[in-house]
């Protein structure tokens, strides 16, 4: 009797060689969320799109003028039907880094989660003001 061809697990194997499954032990994949960087007089302002995770399962740190987002999110529940199996949104670990420029004080940083959006301010360093310097006579 001859096997049974199935191109949803050739296309799944396809996907797993390209994409790599996570390191997290589940079947899932690294995915990266969107993110918008704008700066304005103030600071440096990330947003970062990441519904369906929780906030403690989000690492946010600076290092070396680099700005890195970690997380995780967890799938939580599969469609199953003999042999039918589907899974559309990605899951799994991320993790997202950013240049900072030497004008951002990465010890001012605040981080908040809502509505799915973390959304992290990055402060700038009050500018040296131009100041002049009298030239005394010896």
């Amino acid at each position: 009797m001859l096997a049974q061809w199935d191109p949803f697990a050739d296309i799944a194997r396809v996907h797993d060689r390209f994409f790599g499954p996570a390191n997290n032990g589940e079947r899932g994949y690294q995915w990266k969320p969107s993110v918008d960087v704008y700066e304005d007089e103030v600071g440096v302002h990330v947003n970062v799109d990441v519904p369906g995770v929780k906030p403690e399962d989000i690492k946010i740190d600076v290092e070396k003028n680099v700005l890195t987002v970690r997380g995780e999110r967890k799938l939580e529940h599969e469609d199953k039907k003999e042999g039918y199996h589907r899974v559309e949104r990605y899951f799994g670990t991320f993790s997202r880094s950013f240049a900072l420029g030497d004008e951002v004080n990465s010890e001012d940083v605040d981080a908040k989660y809502e509505n799915g959006v973390l959304r992290i301010n990055l402060q700038k360093r009050p500018a040296a003001k131009r100041r002049e310097i009298a030239v005394k006579a010896s």
